[in-house]
């Protein structure tokens, strides 16, 4: 036999190949389980549907503590989930849902959203990241930049919607998150997301939603804080607007 064989058809090097093996196939059933703990088990859409766990199943909760003190589990099968006003087009399992009521606030398509903490998301102090300009004076516009306080807000049809009143920044990232918009007419303030915005000289340019939509934007319960669940529905609400604020840009292209 020559250096390394045990036997006559076995020697070290395969060994440690079959053992390469086993870890990988290990490895692939613990990543694919871990997966597990975010979205399953799966619900049909059905009230009375079975629940679908895949494989693996699901596995058992695991403990998180927070900066904050908080205690999450993963998976969370009594987290409640994200509400919507909905309705299948069609009978089978998998089926898109219809909005009822009002589209922007119904929860489905590009309107969905989850139901996350309402707690302001913290800094590494335990203070709120995103603040309005007016409690964080050391921030402010770059000069070679547009201001767009002043500047008024038009939704898809052109028309006026508001104007800007204040810009909200996330002091971590060091950019802006959204701009406080203050309705025409009402004076309600209404935050509007960076993301959806064209800022201009001119003004500020909206596409998701037509000028007299901004005034069911959801609110925030502070003046100067906003909480990940309302992050989630206010982004929700202009997302819904890409689809549903007129009927036509539910029609196909061509």
């Amino acid at each position: 036999m020559e250096t390394g064989a045990i036997t006559q058809y076995v020697d070290v090097a395969q060994i440690v190949l079959y053992m390469f093996w086993v870890f990988f196939a290990g490895l692939i059933y613990y990543l694919v389980r871990e997966n597990h703990r975010e979205g399953y088990p799966m619900d049909p859409g059905r009230p009375d549907g079975p629940k679908v766990e895949g494989w693996p199943p699901v596995p058992a909760p695991a403990t998180f503590k927070t900066a904050d003190g908080h205690v999450h589990l993963s998976p969370d099968l009594n987290r409640p989930d994200g509400e919507y006003q909905g309705t299948p087009v069609h009978k089978w399992n998998g089926a898109p849902l219809e909005p009822v009521g009002n589209p922007l606030l119904a929860g489905v398509g590009p309107g969905a959203w989850a139901m996350r903490a309402d707690v302001p998301d913290a800094d590494l102090h335990g203070q709120p990241k995103i603040v309005p300009l007016r409690v964080a004076p050391a921030h402010g516009v770059a000069a070679r930049d547009t201001d767009p306080r002043g500047l008024p807000v038009r939704g898809a049809d052109h028309q006026v919607a508001g104007k800007v009143v204040d810009l909200w920044i996330d002091r971590m990232e060091m950019l802006f998150r959204y701009l406080e918009v203050e309705l025409a007419g009402s004076g309600q303030r209404v935050l509007l997301p960076m993301t959806f915005s064209r800022v201009k000289r001119d003004g500020v340019h909206v596409h998701a939603l037509l000028s007299a939509q901004f005034a069911d934007v959801p609110r925030t319960r502070s003046p100067e804080q906003v909480t990940l669940l309302e992050e989630e529905k206010i982004t929700a609400y202009y997302g819904a607007g890409t689809l549903y604020a007129t009927p036509d840009r539910q029609e196909p292209l061509l």
